[in-house]
């Protein structure tokens, strides 16, 4: 497709608009690599400048990202994520009419480390159990979470969520049908590359981490969690 001089639109204008559309229509799906600068002036037959200045705007309205090394991709809807009282990830990515998702990457039992011990009120090197998952919204990974949890209260807490790929399902299980939020505590940091690679985030551009503890009804802690959150994807939302 060319674009049409003496339109009175600029020629960046119009490509511009016919990438926007193509976004609007689904053309463009979320988290799509678009094409490069040199393929997109070859389709509208203009130079990689005037390419250059339509992307640029696109960017400043939202719409794309643009990624040093990587490319330029459509910019994913952000998601909300209400950090309250209860807080639950399926629920809330269902609650904005988007799709979650979940799969376990890992998991393992281990002596306690001092942050763990300490965040679950245990013995330094008591054993723990390890659940990585890598939470995902419309097919998207968002958030990369370690789950430690007493390996002596819940043994079989791994299995638990790879059959129901819920933390929450998997806690009810084992007895715990409630659970609420007791501290949450965020950062940012750059990722490395194990985490780059599970969240499709380039590694020169920080991460939103958040370390957390979940009490049952008691005040007992039954959950250290430290989740590592695409930023471009992910807005924590701090509710009283």
């Amino acid at each position: 497709m060319n674009v049409i001089r003496g339109s009175g639109i600029a020629l960046w204008g119009q490509i511009q608009e016919k990438i926007e559309r193509d976004i609007s229509s689904g053309a463009l799906k979320p988290g799509t690599r678009c094409p490069t600068e040199h393929a997109l002036a070859a389709q509208f037959g203009v130079n990689r400048h005037t390419v250059r200045r339509a992307i640029a705007s696109l960017e400043e309205k939202g719409l794309l990202r643009v990624e040093q090394g990587r490319g330029t991709f459509v910019r994913e809807q952000v998601v909300d994520y209400p950090v309250r009282k209860r807080t639950r990830f399926r629920d809330t990515v269902a609650e904005q009419r988007r799709v979650p998702g979940g799969r376990l990457l890992h998991s393992a039992k281990m002596p306690a480390d001092a942050a763990v011990a300490e965040a679950l009120n245990l013995a330094r090197s008591a054993p723990v159990i390890l659940v990585r998952n890598l939470g995902e919204v419309d097919g998207q990974p968002v958030g990369l979470v370690d789950h430690y949890f007493s390996a002596a209260r819940f043994p079989h807490i791994a299995e638990a969520y790879k059959r129901h790929h819920s933390i929450s399902t998997a806690l009810a299980e084992a007895g715990v049908e409630d659970y609420t939020r007791k501290v949450t505590r965020v950062t940012a940091c750059m990722p490395d590359r194990y985490e780059a690679r599970h969240l499709n985030h380039p590694v020169n551009r920080p991460v939103l981490v958040s370390e957390s503890i979940n009490i049952d009804t008691s005040g007992r802690p039954i959950e250290y969690g430290v989740a590592r959150f695409a930023g471009d994807r992910v807005q924590l939302v701090f509710e009283p």
